[in-house]
């Protein structure tokens, strides 16, 4: 048997072994699914999504032919069923076991006056929990939640001894169990962490402007390989979608497409760039406002959409509309290939969307148009996403590697801080992930406002280093000759050169 057919064979075998939790992200981040016949641990606050998680494990059962049973200790049928019916779920196919106290136990006469209600209800609770379980023999199950067990139990000693029978119990029926922990009592349960074969968290943040967020890591499985580390996830209708972390390890770069050089479609550009954009390779546009930044990456796209090569836009800062607008006034028809299909405009609210979640989508899009160019517009909305900014080099980075083993040519705009000359200063300082860097930077000269142009650094291969004047027309936009005239232009200021050979005429 060749190395290929072992491979294989063992990738079958872990699938086979693991149990899918009906949600694709956290799947991929499991490596194929939670381990069978093992007791884990699903820990978060209150409306961290414990619930919708289990429910979607157990309908995926449900849906692959096993049988599914939940144990509800807080929560009753009718609003287990009413939280399923907001995704569009029915339970038809999940069994479901109350263990919520009835209405009875109100009366005086059901009140426990000899014994401590711990010493009767718990063991009236495991007992009926046994028995529910040697009747319907389930392949998945789920308790929700531990608070009212670790009520019941009274004390840690004997909460831990019934969390431990459960385990021993389950372990011989081979049976996939979901503990679900709201962290009522504390803050980190780590006696039963102990316990469990592996233990996934669920968090939920409250920024201060935009929408909560949520995240998930795994805080331990034994035995099995994932994906470390935060992923971002949201609650929808439909339930949990999971993105995972992007990590560039395991990436190869290219795709086949590294050497190929893309036009600008503007011959001097082209020039100042060495001869284009090389594919999979990352390009900074950086400059003050208004200078033509968003305007050169979109006549990027679209010269390489009229050739056939896809291209993508995610926009921070600006409309959509107005973006097409502006280049249709400047003769660049990316409404066209919008039209077509071959460009696609997405603007990206980041009060709204987390960077996980952009990160999924970037990824999506790379997997369905390699080859292809995309922009980033810009990165201080990015900047404005990350909730923490001294991780954002490090998740561009990551992001970077991936469009790069995509073939992809990656556009990112930076808008720096200030109009001119010192005052013109970067958010953040991104310019070592970049493979090149394109200056367009604003400055005065014979009582006017210009533009000027260059390439401040690249990667692979040469590249012209003169400064020429940058024009936004009607015609579309237009590179002038080198200005050797003036000496200064980047600091804003610029001085005339003076025109030596005059000078020395006039001496003679």
């Amino acid at each position: 048997m060749d190395h290929s057919q072992v491979e294989t064979d063992t990738s079958t075998s872990q699938r086979k072994a693991s149990a899918s939790t009906g949600i694709e992200g956290l799947d991929r981040i499991l490596n194929g699914g939670l381990q069978r016949d093992r007791l884990l641990l699903i820990e978060g606050q209150p409306g961290s999504g414990k619930t919708t998680l289990a429910l979607q494990f157990l309908l995926e059962g449900a849906r692959r032919g096993e049988p599914v049973l939940i144990f509800t200790l807080s929560e009753s049928r009718q609003e287990l069923e009413a939280m399923a019916a907001s995704h569009g779920w029915s339970l038809e196919g999940v069994r479901i076991f109350e263990l919520v106290p009835s209405t009875d136990d109100l009366k005086p006469e059901h009140q426990y006056t000899l014994f401590h209600p711990s010493e009767v209800e718990l063991v009236e609770t495991v007992q009926k929990i046994l028995a529910e379980v040697e009747a319907f023999d389930p392949r998945r199950v789920v308790f929700d939640s531990l608070s009212e067990l670790r009520l019941l139990a009274g004390s840690s000693l004997r909460y831990r001894r019934q969390v431990l029978n459960l385990k021993r119990f389950f372990a011989a029926r081979e049976c996939t169990v979901l503990f679900l922990d709201d962290l009522s009592s504390r803050e980190e349960d780590l006696q039963l962490q102990s316990i469990a074969d592996g233990v996934l968290r669920l968090e939920q943040l409250h920024p201060e402007y935009g929408a909560e967020r949520r995240r998930l890591k795994i805080v331990k499985y034994r035995g099995k390989q994932y994906r470390g580390g935060y992923h971002d996830f949201s609650i929808r209708g439909g339930g949990l979608d999971v993105f995972e972390r992007i990590a560039s390890a395991g990436y190869v770069d290219g795709n086949g497409k590294t050497n190929q050089v893309l036009s600008t479609g503007i011959d001097t550009i082209d020039s100042l760039l060495g001869g284009g954009i090389a594919r999979g390779s990352s390009t900074l546009l950086s400059g003050p406002s208004g200078c033509g930044k968003s305007s050169l990456a979109a006549q990027i796209v679209a010269a390489a959409a009229q050739r056939g090569i896809p291209g993508s836009m995610f926009l921070f800062d600006e409309n959509p509309h107005l973006l097409l607008a502006r280049a249709a006034g400047m003769g660049i028809d990316l409404k066209k290939h919008l039209d077509s299909g071959v460009v696609s405009l997405l603007s990206v609210d980041p009060a709204e969307l987390s960077p996980g979640e952009f990160a999924h989508i970037v990824r999506k899009d790379a997997e369905r148009k390699p080859g292809g160019v995309m922009v980033i517009d810009s990165l201080n909305g990015y900047l404005h996403a990350m909730p923490e900014e001294r991780f954002l080099t490090l998740q561009l980075h990551e992001l970077l590697s991936l469009l790069a083993s995509r073939g992809i040519a990656s556009i990112l705009v930076a808008v720096q801080h200030g109009l001119m000359g010192a005052s013109a200063i970067a958010p953040l300082d991104v310019s070592y992930l970049a493979d090149a860097i394109v200056l367009i930077r604003a400055f005065e000269a014979q009582g006017e406002m210009r533009q000027a142009i260059s390439v401040l650094k690249k990667r692979s291969g040469s590249h012209e280093r003169t400064i020429r004047e940058f024009m936004m027309t009607n015609e579309g936009i237009r590179v002038g000759e080198p200005l050797r005239e003036f000496h200064g232009i980047l600091t804003g200021f610029p001085s005339e050169v003076p025109d030596r050979g005059r000078h020395h005429e006039s001496n003679d």
